[in-house]
């Protein structure tokens, strides 16, 4: 995968689920083409990602919190493509509540809220990798060009207002 993205062959991505239920062996070549790319193979493979790691905008899976490092690695690289979109969809996977919201509808009915307990796992660690890439963010925020500088803008004002999930 060259210098960026380097440790990606690290995870076990066979082992692993993407939102859609799909073993998430298509995460590599994605963050590949987002890297290597050009700006329209980067945006289609932006949005095929974002199916595979926040579906629908809002459901993450077992795969999400592990390729969010990769993510804010490819927003930091100078040369990479379509860092507003990768932003966007970090912002989606920081607002991603579905489990917790599930969880919480059957609060009361015991034989249902264990089954969400994974779920819940997934999206508080997904949340937890998009904030410990703040520092990352706070870069890309200062930078000089607005079309990257503004949506990292907007991504600071996302972790400011999401909160944590609670603890088990």
């Amino acid at each position: 995968m060259g210098s960026l993205l380097r440790n990606v062959s690290g995870i076990r991505w066979q082992e692993l689920r993407d939102a859609s239920g799909a073993a998430a062996v298509g995460i590599p070549p994605l963050l590949s083409r987002i890297a290597y790319g050009d700006e329209d193979t980067a945006r289609i493979a932006i949005d095929d990602l974002g199916d595979a790691i926040c579906s629908l905008g809002f459901v993450v899976g077992e795969a999400t919190a592990p390729a969010v490092p990769f993510l804010l690695e490819l927003v930091g690289a100078p040369h990479v493509a379509c860092k507003a979109e990768l932003l966007d969809l970090l912002g989606s996977i920081c607002r991603a509540d579905q489990w917790h919201s599930a969880a919480g509808a059957t609060l009361n009915r015991e034989y249902d809220a264990p089954r969400y307990h994974r779920q819940t796992g997934w999206e508080a660690a997904a949340r937890t990798s998009v904030y410990a890439g703040r520092p990352v963010i706070e870069g890309v925020a200062s930078s000089v060009r607005p079309e990257d500088a503004m949506p990292a803008r907007r991504l600071l004002q996302v972790l400011d207002d999401t909160p944590p999930f609670p603890g088990p």
